[in-house]
């Protein structure tokens, strides 16, 4: 693939504008002293008329720089004082957006009166900062393929003052080391989100050096999913006003007063808790069972959720004392009588109850991306069926490599639920002496597990600066057991239908001509003895209407922890755990 400069795009645009062309120039189409207004000549006012409505062919929507419109009116009013030099001069502001732009060459110092380059979505993988003018005041290469900024400061623009580095593979030692106040004495806003900066302090250390800086953007970055972050970061950059896109306030910057001088809690882990609370709609596996079997073998239900979590679990990250989230009364509400909750989970964000319904592809997606990452696999405890099955299951994780977690984040959380089937029987009695018989004793079998249905929880919110997760789950059966369960209901409501005709039969006269109740049954009985089929067949006929099932649901929340204060910092620090 042949890479592209950025001259080369600038010249096209450029040239798309037309200045000697009609109706700018100096063209036949003008009049003058030597032409005077004819059928064959236009006045100034009328070639202005059509560049600037918006219906005339020769209006054009030049988003790439403010000064493109002026320009092609300049080309119209004076057209004998256009020269390259004063084209390239003009250009105060470019935006080469999407462009594929791969290199950026010298012929970019034609633009010597250059202030703002906007490169953002391109292909730039190196930049030669001896190649960007010198009158360069913002910068914004968003969305590329740098991996180093090597390049950049070999003569970076000392008067840039805001620099977007945003969504690019940055993060090294060496990438900290050029964010330094000796590289960018004049820059007040830096964009650093969605890259890869893992060390808070190390960060903090360079940011520090830099005299101007007022507004930053880490959003995205692994080091924001530590408990330490915005903390930290708002105490060791006394300087700042805006971080994130939210202002600093006084009592922010006074509740964390001192936490950058805390060595012994400052570490870059995270700690996340996952809250499994009620499940609703899952059907009583007894209503198939017919009332007149016999009593043995027993076989009981028992349901369980099941997951796997980036990081390690732990017990006492938390102590008691601590002013963790009322999540725990959440989640062990009281249930009323009709099934709804007292207290219902609450998004921390928005306030609102939401619920999450994926498709059947992505609750089986592959899990193969995360072969890499450290995953602890988790079960809940197993409760026998109930119309409201509360789990009250409260794990956290401790995870050492941010990295991991947001890759774990960005992929998402994958429930399973799982029944558990166990059949129990009497010993029969083996004695040879009559007289004297043994007690017969319940035995089990060995327990059969099956996955019933899955769910797929979305997790970036939480690399995007959110906090805290609540969610309703919606379980997706596969298409066996989806089928398996209609057909159950239908039998059970056929059944049902059966038994109440069999009822009115019972309790009419009978009349003349009618055949009797004894009667309609032998019919009965024949026709089940014709086969199974038939019986289907029957079933199908009488409950022509479509069943819904009602979906299976189960709360979940995930929150990260977060010091709100350097007090709380010293209660909820986790302990380190070595990956």
């Amino acid at each position: 693939m042949n890479s592209k400069t950025l001259s080369t795009v600038i010249e096209k645009l450029i040239h798309r504008l037309g200045l000697n062309n009609f109706p700018c120039g100096k063209g036949s189409w003008r009049e003058t002293k030597d032409r005077p207004g004819g059928l064959a000549t236009l006045s100034t006012d009328e070639l202005l008329d059509l560049l600037n409505c918006p219906r005339s062919p020769w209006w054009q929507n030049n988003e790439w720089s403010h000064q493109a419109f002026p320009l092609r009116q300049l080309a119209v009013l004076t057209p004998e004082c256009l020269n390259l030099d004063l084209i390239y001069n003009y250009f105060t502001t470019l935006r080469i957006a999407d462009q594929g732009v791969s290199v950026i060459d010298n012929g970019l110092l034609k633009f010597s009166k250059l202030e703002e380059l906007v490169l953002s979505a391109n292909l730039i993988s190196e930049i030669n900062g001896e190649n960007l003018p010198s009158n360069l005041k913002t910068l914004e290469l968003r969305a590329n393929r740098l991996s180093s900024l090597k390049g950049l400061i070999s003569c970076p623009p000392r008067q840039l003052q805001y620099l977007s580095l945003a969504s690019n593979s940055l993060g090294s030692h060496e990438d900290v080391f050029h964010l330094t106040g000796n590289y960018w004495p004049q820059l007040v806003c830096l964009d650093l989100s969605d890259c890869d900066f893992k060390e808070q302090r190390t960060l903090m250390n360079a940011l520090s050096t830099l005299p101007c800086l007022k507004t930053l953007l880490l959003e995205g970055n692994p080091l924001t999913l530590a408990p330490g972050y915005p903390g930290f970061t708002v105490d060791s950059l006394p300087r700042l006003v805006c971080l994130d896109t939210s202002w600093i306030s006084p009592e922010e910057r006074d509740h964390f007063k001192g936490l950058a001088e805390v060595r012994d809690v400052i570490v870059d882990i995270a700690s996340a808790t996952v809250i499994v609370g009620r499940m609703r709609g899952m059907p009583d596996p007894l209503m198939s069972v017919d009332d007149k079997a016999s009593d043995f073998p027993v076989v009981t239900y028992r349901y369980f959720i099941t997951y796997k979590f980036c990081g390690h679990h732990t017990t006492d990250v938390m102590k008691s004392d601590s002013p963790k989230s009322n999540f725990d009364t959440e989640s062990t509400a009281q249930v009323t009588e009709d099934g709804s909750s007292d207290t219902d989970l609450q998004s921390n964000k928005n306030g609102e109850r939401e619920t999450c319904t994926p498709d059947i592809e992505v609750c089986n997606a592959d899990e193969s991306s995360f072969d890499n990452v450290h995953l602890s696999q988790h079960s809940t405890s197993k409760l026998s069926w109930s119309e409201c099955m509360n789990f009250s299951d409260t794990q956290t994780f401790v995870v050492c490599d941010l990295g991991d977690f947001r890759k774990f984040l960005h992929q998402g959380l994958y429930l399973r639920l799982e029944e558990e089937k166990v059949k129990s029987a009497l010993t029969k009695d083996k004695s040879k002496d009559k007289k004297r018989k043994s007690v017969p004793e319940m035995i089990q079998d060995a327990p059969i597990r099956r996955v019933l249905g899955s769910a797929y929880v979305p997790l970036q919110s939480l690399v995007k600066g959110g906090q805290k997760i609540s969610v309703l789950c919606n379980f997706v059966f596969s298409h066996m057991d989806a089928e398996m369960e209609a057909s159950q209901t239908l039998e059970r409501d056929s059944g049902k239908k059966i038994k109440e005709e069999k009822r009115k039969d019972d309790k009419e006269p009978k009349q003349r001509g009618s055949s009797s109740p004894a009667q309609k049954n032998t019919v009965t009985s024949k026709g089940k003895k014709k086969g199974s089929k038939q019986k289907d067949v029957d079933v199908h006929e009488d409950n022509s209407v479509p069943v819904q099932v009602e979906p299976v649901t189960v709360e979940l929340s995930v929150e990260l922890e977060k010091w709100k204060s350097v007090s709380e910092a010293h209660l909820l620090v986790p302990p380190h755990q070595s990956s």
